[in-house]
């Protein structure tokens, strides 16, 4: 039975395992934040720099030997993974290709200075992105990495920032559905206690004093969790926008394609019609970290002129914390002299930036050897997935997403949250596998029909991860009875994707078995009491 694995000894031996690693992982990590330059004592081990050059999120828990994620720097090749909405663990084929890229780098130490060792391994990593999304023919088309989807919208932040006497708006949607911390990063301020760069700072204290903005959160889903209607929360940002760049301000629209639960905010018409009617007025980050999205999408975006911002952690199933933003050419002629803070340098290295770009000139000549391993992790799995016809793509997704929504349907230990259908013809004119449903968001639910508690959720979460089974981290969704609930979500990726397609679709019915096995678990643990 598929379910079987998810309960064997497996994954507890990988988890005693990871235990007495972790402390070797840890210890080592420290060195990777060290400075930059020349290094005899050599680099640390390919899993230590994985678990390196993030903030506190991707710390090694002393217990498990994950990060906080329930992720682990090194495959498991026996997990059910359909998390990858939060996060994944990093695949066997990526993480030899993560250790052949250490080898590399340590066959260059003391040779050459790790920053510009890293310089020169970022800008290939760099070309390569693009390349594999179909971009490598737009002239001017930057990248800028970060450590995460979070540094990510730190650094959008710092691009398009007011002054004291005129802040940025900033409009997004509520935290819940993008993350907890982005508020603060938009915000432009410190989100944690470690920046990426293994610096310490102060969560919630600003940056300096440059780059200001005022950040307005708009609700996705009602008390209730079915989500808002899209002509409401569409006029709520038509009059944000309007009334912010009629005043002379300047705006900054975060767009979430997808979010948290599988939605789309606001809709690409309202981007559409918002661009028609005042241009360049407004300043558009799409924050696609799920990375969900077709090539023909993303161009879309891009020529709309948004910057847009990925993560190779999701979808695509690289291991967690590799961010970049990609800026299209007329939005990087406007950003590209821009003065950042130097409190910047904690998060980000200078070879992060465009070489051509003044603004990076503030940053130090760092290196994070741990972002460059996790990106090299990422484009060995988007690789993969982008040799698939996008047909094959589309046909396993349908099929997937029928087969799971069918079950969530029927069985009444779950109650799926409503997603609209992903709806992006404004964009492109056009359907491609990105319109498939890939993230599936549902309740846990007593035998009386109630969800179950958020708190109940978690712990069945926590149980169902100690067993080997990966769902994505539950997320606030109102509540039912007076009480707080939360979601789980089964995820589609891209390695599924590749598994389903390969030897002429003969493999999509066991990936399907797969997460029927993890749903069979959850509906036994859920009438099994855990409220």
């Amino acid at each position: 039975m598929p379910s079987a694995k998810c309960c064997g000894a497996g994954p507890r031996r990988a988890r005693a395992s990871a235990v007495s690693r972790a402390g070797d992982v840890r210890a080592a990590a420290g060195s990777a934040d060290a400075a930059p330059g020349y290094a005899p004592s050599g680099l640390p081990g390919t899993e230590a720099l994985l678990a390196a050059g993030g903030d506190a999120r991707i710390a090694l828990a002393p217990d498990s030997g994950a990060n906080q994620y329930g992720c682990r720097p090194f495959p498991a090749p026996d997990l059910l993974a359909f998390g990858s909405a939060t996060a994944s663990i990093i695949s066997p084929a990526a993480f030899i290709a993560a250790d052949a890229l250490r080898r590399r780098l340590s066959a260059r130490e003391g040779a050459a200075p790790r920053a510009l060792t890293y310089a020169q391994e970022l800008e290939r990593i760099r070309r390569e992105l693009l390349s594999l999304c179909g971009l490598s023919h737009l002239r001017g088309l930057e990248v800028i990495f970060g450590a995460s989807g979070t540094d990510i919208h730190l650094i959008a932040a710092q691009l398009t920032g007011g002054t004291q006497a005129q802040p940025t708006l900033v409009v997004m949607v509520d935290a819940a559905e993008t993350g907890s911390s982005v508020p603060q990063a938009l915000a432009g301020r410190h989100f944690s206690v470690r920046a990426a760069l293994g610096r310490g700072v102060s969560a919630g204290r600003p940056l300096g004093a440059g780059g200001v903005t005022e950040v307005v959160n708009l609700p996705l889903r009602l008390a209730d969790g079915s989500p808002r209607r899209a002509e409401a929360l569409d006029a709520e940002v038509d009059a944000l926008v309007s009334a912010a760049t009629a005043q002379g301000r300047r705006v900054l629209l975060t767009l979430v394609d997808v979010s948290k639960t599988g939605l789309i905010a606001p809709s690409p018409a309202c981007l559409v019609a918002l661009r028609r009617r005042l241009g360049q007025a407004f300043d558009v980050l799409v924050d696609a970290c799920q990375f969900r999205l077709a090539p023909a999408t993303l161009r879309a975006y891009l020529e709309l002129d948004c910057m847009v911002a990925l993560t190779g952690s999701k979808f695509v199933t690289g291991p967690t914390f590799s961010g970049a933003l990609l800026v299209p050419p007329s939005v990087a002629e406007k950003f590209r002299k821009r003065l950042l803070p130097r409190a910047l340098s904690a998060y980000s290295a200078r070879a992060d930036w465009p070489r051509q770009w003044p603004a990076g000139k503030v940053l130090d000549n760092a290196a994070n050897y741990g972002l460059l391993l996790r990106w090299e992790a990422a484009l060995t799995e988007l690789r993969r997935f982008r040799a698939v016809p996008e047909t094959d793509v589309a046909a396993f997704l349908e099929e997937f997403s029928r087969a799971v929504q069918a079950r969530l349907r029927d069985d009444p230990a779950f109650r799926a949250l409503p997603v609209p259908p992903l709806d992006r013809r404004p964009l492109t004119g056009m359907s491609s596998w990105d319109q498939v449903q890939t993230l599936f968001p549902f309740l846990l639910c007593r035998t009386d029909g109630r969800p179950i508690t958020a708190e109940a959720t978690a712990r069945i979460h926590r149980q169902l991860q100690a067993e080997g089974c990966h769902l994505g981290q539950p997320v606030a969704c109102g509540h039912h009875d007076g009480r707080a609930v939360s979601a789980l979500r089964l995820c589609a990726s891209a390695r599924l994707a590749v598994e389903a397609t390969a030897q002429g679709g003969t493999r999509a019915g066991a990936v399907i078995a797969r997460a029927m096995g993890v749903l069979d678990r959850a509906a036994r643990l859920v009438r099994g009491g855990h409220e």
